[in-house]
């Protein structure tokens, strides 16, 4: 997968695993890595599928309505490929926090709904729901934060509801913030993201 990886300053901080909303790409998100925690690592991924020319992390068949099948392949290949990344840039494959915005919260969440082991914690910017009817692994003491809009037009308020409710329900640590700016990921939002984020994960 095509990506960017950034030796942080303290190797024992969380390493940022990055992933783009639709049309992004690999570069979007590190001014965003830096508010986040600056002494990480990063890697920084960009989607392997293209949707009228835009990197996405799977297929959809229309708004809102995933593709399923293609969505749990891309999950794997996106949770093989950290393995692979941990051993040639030697950084502690257990100690992997997403940060997603859109498309990249979606397939983050997707991560923590297929495999416990995948994320020791998440930052889900406008994330839907990825799949329903899964048996969700055993996610105790994983923390999540969720930025969501009340007016958000792609995800609605209902959908973080029940995204937040199915995680805690796994046993998630869940913090959702919530905003009136859309789909949008606001200045507001991250900056609440980045204070969560000192008390997640105290240096």
């Amino acid at each position: 997968m095509k990506h960017i990886f950034q030796n942080g300053s303290d190797p024992n901080a969380p390493v940022l695993l990055l992933l783009h909303g639709t049309g992004g790409n690999e570069h979007d998100l590190l001014s965003l890595a830096q508010l986040l925690s600056p002494s990480s690592s990063v890697l920084s991924v960009r989607g392997n599928v293209l949707e009228n020319g835009m990197p996405r992390f799977f297929r959809r068949l229309a708004e809102g309505i995933f593709d399923e099948e293609d969505l749990t392949f891309r999950t794997k290949e996106l949770y093989d490929f950290i393995a692979e990344a941990s051993e040639t840039y030697g950084f502690n494959r257990d100690n992997v926090v997403a940060a997603g915005y859109s498309n990249g919260a979606n397939i983050a969440g997707s991560l923590l709904f297929h495999y416990a082991d995948a994320l020791r914690g998440a930052v889900l910017h406008h994330p839907m729901v990825p799949l329903r009817g899964l048996a969700l692994p055993d996610l105790t003491n994983v923390p999540v934060f969720i930025a969501a809009g009340t007016n958000d037009p792609i995800c609605s308020a209902a959908e973080s509801e029940e995204l937040t409710s199915l995680l805690q329900g796994a046993g998630a640590s869940v913090t959702v913030h919530w905003e009136n700016n859309g789909h949008r990921l606001s200045a507001s939002e991250v900056y609440q993201a980045a204070d969560w984020f000192r008390a997640a994960f105290p240096s």
